[in-house]
């Protein structure tokens, strides 16, 4: 996410705010319901603990328990995805 928000910030300061604050409400969302979001389609065998949020032209996989919400990758939506 730094690489990401530095790439944006050398365009434009207030556009890397609006995409760390977005991505990270959303996070925070998924944190209160970490249902809200799909189920993440580049997951292999995924039982549904794997969700994916897309905003601001990132998608963002993260993994949920009964004891936390781990953020495991931060794509742009315009790479190649990556199974896994």
């Amino acid at each position: 996410m730094k690489n990401a928000l530095k790439r944006i910030n050398e365009e434009s300061y207030l556009q890397a705010e609006r995409v760390e604050e977005g991505i990270l409400s959303a996070l925070e969302k998924a944190k209160e319901n970490p249902e809200r979001y799909p189920k993440d389609k580049f997951k292999r065998n995924n039982q549904g603990d794997f969700r994916a949020i897309e905003t601001f032209s990132y998608r963002v996989a993260y993994r949920y328990t009964e004891k936390e919400l781990r953020v495991l990758r931060i794509r742009h939506v315009k790479q190649e995805p990556k199974k896994y």
